[in-house]
């Protein structure tokens, strides 16, 4: 795991409650592409539950980050790409079943008017960093 150092509140910039603004790291760099709400064999889980999917999307990640000898203790940056901001609320909470509130890393939410398929309410992708 690497040593980050995450700041939410730089001077002269409103606080934030969901995310951190600033998150340094030293060490080897991993990026994960945007998640979708995909079983193992490529399934749709939750075509029209945004909890459901973001539960799936938030798995998926873990396995990706795992993959590359990373957790979510190494993030630095999510990126919520959605079909409605009315989904971050499933978001957050699927997101608070693996980081805690005192590790929040940065993140962006970016409204979209679609995904590659309909059925998706949501993808989301991470950068991490990962001590040498």
């Amino acid at each position: 795991m690497s040593e980050l150092t995450r700041i939410t509140a730089p001077e002269g910039v409103a606080p934030a409650a969901q995310y951190s603004h600033v998150v340094l790291g030293t060490g080897r760099f991993v990026a994960v592409s945007g998640q979708l709400a995909l079983d193992a064999d490529g399934g749709v889980v939750g075509e029209v539950d945004a909890a459901a999917q973001a539960r799936q999307v938030f798995e998926n990640l873990r396995r990706c980050l795992a993959s590359a000898g990373a957790t979510f203790d190494d993030v630095v940056k999510l990126t919520f790409f959605v079909t409605d901001m009315a989904h971050l609320g499933a978001i957050r909470a699927a997101r608070a079943e693996h980081i805690p509130d005192d590790r929040l890393p940065a993140a962006s939410a970016v409204q979209v008017g679609a995904l590659v398929r309909p059925e998706f309410l949501m993808e989301i992708e991470a950068l991490a960093v990962v001590a040498p």
